[in-house]
């Protein structure tokens, strides 16, 4: 579906195929369904359905092209958001098959009611199929676009609050890190006159960014603002580089030509610390993972290292805003848990359950022990790190071989790029992948 011309595409509520699975046997002898794991082949007689009442809300959309990457970004409706339907405000960047045929989208999904259906036995209130059917066309979540075309496809795309403006920090495939003010685009897509008027003048008159570095040597997938002093960016590329960016005066930015020295291979992502100035963290394909002082000239700036923290190349790591934690996940499947007291010191949690590369962990913002990874096996998994097993508890056999911390499995997407939780709506997640966005909220957390 073209962005282009649609303003409104509507995402459609999860039926069938989703997510937390349950496995169906056509035998009339045992037509119980049973609770399906990755890596469980079907019988010929099987098939996967949805567990919609594992799901508060479930929802799934697509734009058009794929998104490598989004963010979630902050709104004024209120924190501690408890009341359906709800709304999110996101901006993505697009992987199209043509580098002219890529677009930044700032969009809007609104409307999105609880999809949780009826315990067994309850009766609906409808009194005809046709009630029924007004309220199903009322209650379809909405979708609402701003498009900025973009040259080459998005690597990755982060947001911020900046002197009253909402800025986007996007990484190209073509080499270049851009800053973009999407700030009228927000505005476009709550106000239908505004979004029209917008679509007309940028057809003859595009958008173009704040600010563009094309200093990176090669392409590359480390971007964060940093959340303890506005305005200030660091950028990763694949050869090794790290460069910082600072504000200045001209409303634009200085970015240091000098980058950290330390990586000897890409650098796959970069998390600035949550709480302490200059500080960040960043993993790489030469298997190790680094603390950052920014403040240090950059051939110092490196100040701890874990060797070979990973059995192959680290591709995600996550910060923990509570507690002194780092969870990184790789290509080797494994999610490991690093208290920073102890850094670089072997890690004080290891899982593996995933059975392909980790491309994505995120800490859950006010849940410390709370923490989901995506990977290539096409999972999302849900983890409390605080529970353990008691000796005498009575586990399934089927169960046995899953770890006690692992809450949740969200399936039903191909190819599981991204994931965020939404950080003013408790238990909000939401992902990317080839298929499309998924926006949801288990049971679980």
């Amino acid at each position: 579906m073209s962005m282009e011309n649609d303003e409104h595409m509507e995402a459609t509520s999860s039926e069938s195929e989703d997510d937390d699975m349950e496995e169906k046997s056509e035998n009339e002898d045992d037509d119980r369904p049973k609770t399906f794991l990755p890596g469980q082949e079907l019988k010929e007689d099987e098939q996967l359905v949805c567990d919609q009442s594992a799901y508060i809300m479930l929802h799934q959309a697509q734009t058009g092209a794929p998104c490598l990457s989004f963010d979630i970004i902050p709104d004024n409706l209120g924190n501690d958001r408890q009341q359906f339907p709800m709304t999110a405000y996101l901006v993505a960047g697009t992987q199209a098959s043509s580098a002219h045929l890529n677009n930044i989208l700032v969009f809007k999904m609104s409307n999105l009611h609880q999809t949780s259906k009826p315990e067994d036995g309850e009766e609906s209130e409808s009194e005809d199929d046709d009630d029924e059917e007004d309220e199903d066309e009322e209650k379809k979540p909405v979708m609402t676009f701003a498009v900025i075309k973009n040259q080459g496809c998005i690597n990755r795309i982060r947001a911020t609050n900046f002197k009253n403006s909402v800025l986007a920090a996007s990484w190209s495939e073509l080499g270049c890190v851009d800053v973009w003010n999407i700030t009228q685009q927000l505005q476009a897509v709550d106000e239908p006159a505004l979004l029209e008027r917008y679509n007309l003048d940028t057809t003859s008159n595009p958008v173009k960014p704040l600010y563009s570095f094309n200093g990176h040597q090669q392409e590359g997938f480390g971007l964060d603002w940093c959340p303890t002093e506005p305005g200030v960016l660091a950028t990763g590329d694949c050869r090794r580089d790290i460069h910082i960016w600072k504000p200045n005066e001209a409303g634009t930015w200085t970015v240091d030509q000098r980058p950290l020295v330390g990586h000897t291979s890409s650098v796959e992502d970069i998390q600035w610390s949550p709480n302490e100035r200059n500080v960040l963290a960043s993993c790489s394909v030469d298997k190790t993972i680094r603390i950052w002082d920014t403040r240090a000239a950059p051939s110092k700036a490196c100040m701890l290292t874990a060797e070979n923290a990973h059995q192959n190349d680290i591709n995600v790591i996550s910060w923990n805003s509570k507690e002194p934690f780092i969870a990184s996940g790789g290509d080797d499947g494994f999610l490991h848990i690093w208290d920073l007291r102890q850094f670089p010191n072997a890690p004080v949690g290891t899982f593996k359950h995933h059975t392909a590369p980790i491309t994505s962990v995120e800490w859950h913002w006010s849940e410390a022990s709370v923490v989901a990874s995506a990977g290539e096996d096409n999972q999302v998994a849900l983890w409390d790190l605080a529970v353990e097993r008691d000796d005498d508890e009575v586990v399934e056999e089927e169960l046995k071989n899953l770890p006690p911390q692992l809450l949740f499995i969200h399936q039903g997407q191909t190819d599981i790029k991204e994931l965020h939780w939404h950080k003013q709506i408790p238990g909000v997640m939401v992902t990317t992948a080839h298929t499309g966005f998924n926006i949801f909220k288990t049971i679980s957390v």
